[in-house]
C-alpha cells in the first residue's frame, strides 16, 4: 500500500468528519494502480509514496484561479493542476508528487441538490475527477470523457464504504505548518 502525504484545506464552513479524505485517496490509487486493465505509467504502479494537495473553497476563489490559469473568467466545480506532464513521461522515483486538486464546495453544493444527491456524493464525484487529471486521464473527446466518467463511477463504488484506518498517512493542515 502507498504512503499518501496529503495537504488537506477544507475551508470555511466544511465539516470535517464528512470524508475520510486520506483513506479514500489511497483506495482509489491504490484501485487504479493495480488495474491491470487501466492504462497508466509504470511509475505510478511502483511509487511507494504519493504527495497531493486537495483544497475546499468558495465560488469566487475557484473563478479566480480558474481566470488566472485557464483565462476564464468564470467560477467552475474543480480545478486540477497537475504536477507532472504526461507528455514528459513520468520519473521513475519512490516518491511522486501529483498536484493539487481545488474543489468549489458553493458549487458542488448547488450541482448536488440539482442532480438530486447527497453533497457527499458530489464532492467524492468531483475529487475522483480531479484525481484522474492528475494521475494521467484527460477527455479530449466523447469517447475519453465516457471512458473516465465510467471509471469515477467505478472509484466511487469502491470507496464508498472506506473507513478511517492512519496507516500510510501524512495529513498535513497547510495553516497550522505555516509559519
Amino acid at each position: 500500500m502507498i504512503s499518501l502525504d496529503l495537504a488537506l484545506d477544507l475551508g470555511p464552513g466544511l465539516q470535517t468528519g464528512l470524508i475520510p479524505w486520506p483513506e479514500q485517496l489511497i483506495s482509489w490509487i491504490e484501485a487504479v494502480r493495480t488495474d491491470a486493465q487501466l492504462t497508466c505509467p509504470a511509475p505510478l504502479r511502483t511509487a511507494e509514496e504519493m504527495s497531493l494537495g486537495l483544497r475546499f473553497t468558495d465560488d469566487s476563489t475557484i473563478a479566480a484561479l480558474n481566470e488566472h490559469w485557464r483565462d476564464r473568467a468564470e467560477s467552475t466545480d474543480v480545478l486540477s493542476f497537475a504536477a507532472l506532464d504526461p507528455s514528459d513521461g513520468w520519473p521513475n522515483t519512490p516518491c511522486l508528487e501529483l498536484g493539487d486538486i481545488v474543489v468549489s464546495v458553493e458549487t458542488a453544493q448547488r450541482q448536488a441538490e440539482e442532480q438530486g444527491h447527497s453533497l457527499e456524493r458530489e464532492l467524492r464525484w468531483l475529487v475522483s475527477h480531479g484525481l484522474l487529471h492528475l494521475l494521467g486521464w484527460d477527455h479530449p473527446n466523447d469517447q475519453s470523457l465516457a471512458a473516465m466518467l465510467a471509471l469515477q463511477e467505478h472509484l466511487l463504488d469502491i470507496g464508498g464504504s472506506v473507513q478511517p484506518r492512519g496507516e500510510g498517512l501524512v495529513v498535513t493542515d497547510p495553516l497550522r505548518d505555516a509559519h
